[in-house]
């Protein structure tokens, strides 16, 4: 299965920006991809090679609950035809003009293959340098909720979506886009709903700036043991 070898950016898609607080926002574009976004979704489900990871939590390692691969410039996504990477080409070079930014590594590519699949809450701390960043998703197939919370609220586990406060729900062809010091005061999910939901595709470019303080501690993929 081929993806169409253009995309359309629909010309009218408006973006809306959300101030979480004085240094962090998102911005949200509905229907950014507009026709062929079906068709992309289906390409990369039939053609990615996907990667299954696994993470040492406690006592064990565990199969993180989605699967995963990734993009880069002259090599494309492993296992895609050619039509497929020129698609994808396209994409980066589209998100590349709406944030200004270059994304010189690619993308990931995240499936989420229905409702049991998740992300725990979390910030994207492997970028190191939190207080100026960019963070672009692309999010093909089914709408899901995804969920944003203060730091403050890491520990409010019995408050309704453990303390999230924005749920933007992207669904086919939306374009989210987390800016300023979003990694550094906010933390984001994709938690699980009814398992028989069909699937998810995340595209996700990543870009910081390397100025401030770089956070200390480990990254979200760390083993986690036990307190002694």
């Amino acid at each position: 299965m081929s993806a169409p070898t253009t995309v359309t950016i629909a010309p009218e898609a408006t973006t809306e920006r959300t101030w979480l607080d004085e240094r962090s926002w998102v911005d949200v574009t509905r229907g950014w991809l507009g026709d062929g976004a079906t068709e992309l979704y289906d390409a990369l489900v039939a053609q990615v090679a996907w990667r299954q990871s696994r993470n040492f939590r406690y006592d064990r390692y565990v199969d993180e609950p989605r699967v995963g691969a990734s993009w880069t410039a002259g090599r494309g996504a492993p296992g895609v035809d050619v039509a497929t990477n020129e698609t994808l080409l396209e994409v980066h070079k589209a998100v590349r003009r709406q944030t200004g930014k270059r994304f010189d590594d690619g993308f990931a590519i995240a499936w989420y293959r229905d409702g049991r699949d998740s992300v725990a809450f979390h910030r994207d701390r492997d970028m190191r340098w939190l207080d100026d960043t960019v963070i672009a998703l692309l999010s093909l197939g089914q709408r899901r909720p995804w969920l944003l919370r203060p730091r403050a609220n890491r520990y409010a586990h019995d408050l309704p979506d453990h303390g999230a406060i924005v749920d933007l729900s992207p669904g086919p062809g939306d374009l989210l886009v987390m800016g300023g010091a979003t990694q550094d005061g906010w933390e984001h999910s994709v938690p699980k709903v009814d398992g028989r939901l069909p699937g998810r595709i995340s595209l996700q470019w990543r870009w910081t700036s390397g100025r401030g303080k770089p956070v200390v501690g480990a990254s979200y993929r760390a083993p986690r043991t036990y307190s002694r």
